[in-house]
């Protein structure tokens, strides 16, 4: 948790970033396929403003992918 913070003031992030360490929010949006597991894959969702999901991505290049959020959520 404090690495996160650290990262996201590291890079003036204007939004909190989330610590999923029981997996919770993973296994709810397909990131993991169980609670035991170390990582989560790199996917992606663009949400509005009222918690809709606009955009699934299955698979994330982490390169390419902010611009890619930025042409859909234009």
């Amino acid at each position: 948790m404090t690495a996160n913070a650290a990262f996201a003031a590291k890079f003036s992030f204007p939004f909190p970033l989330l610590c999923d360490t029981d997996r919770r929010l993973g296994l709810a949006y397909g990131a993991c396929d169980d609670a035991a597991a170390g990582y989560a894959k790199r996917i992606s969702y663009l949400i509005d403003e009222q918690g809709r999901i606009l955009k699934a991505y299955a698979k994330v290049q982490p390169a390419d992918h902010p611009d890619e959020v930025l042409r859909h959520a234009g």
